[in-house]
């Protein structure tokens, strides 16, 4: 009997975890989709991307554009440049800053690039959405 319960109770504890990225964000403002953007590090356009501390936009990808951040030792962040507390709309696409990433409606939410944590504004329920970031030699791949 004390075995049926524990594998009762592993069952259900295994069938409640997910790796779907987006069953942990359950955001009702973003949309999910799915993308892959490649970067090769070696082209000019790229190259800030080669030094800790830099980033990137690119506003052809994503909901609106993503964010790619150079921590150092070949870690990259990635996130959504659509604030995540706001449906997506003229003003909810954030405007990068330094290592902060702010929406240009009303509240004037803010973001950190480095955690995606909101820094400033409004209530907010939502941090930014992370994109996977990985690095094979000189070719960066950002996708979800």
């Amino acid at each position: 009997m004390k075995n049926l319960f524990i594998a009762t109770l592993l069952i259900a504890i295994l069938s409640s975890c997910s790796t779907d990225d987006s069953a942990r964000d359950n955001n009702p403002n973003l949309v999910d989709l799915n993308f892959g953007a490649v970067y090769n590090l070696t082209l000019p356009q790229y190259n800030q991307l080669n030094f800790e501390g830099n980033s990137f936009q690119d506003y052809s990808v994503g909901i609106s554009g993503i964010n790619i951040f150079y921590i150092g030792n070949d870690q990259y962040l990635a996130f959504e440049l659509s604030d995540p507390n706001h449906p997506v709309s003229d003003c909810s696409r954030l405007v990068v800053t330094g290592l902060t990433a702010r929406c240009q409606c009303d509240d004037n939410n803010a973001y950190n690039l480095t955690n995606g944590q909101q820094t400033e504004g409004g209530p907010g329920t939502y941090s930014l959405r992370m994109y996977r970031a990985e690095l094979n030699g000189d070719i960066l791949t950002v996708s979800n």
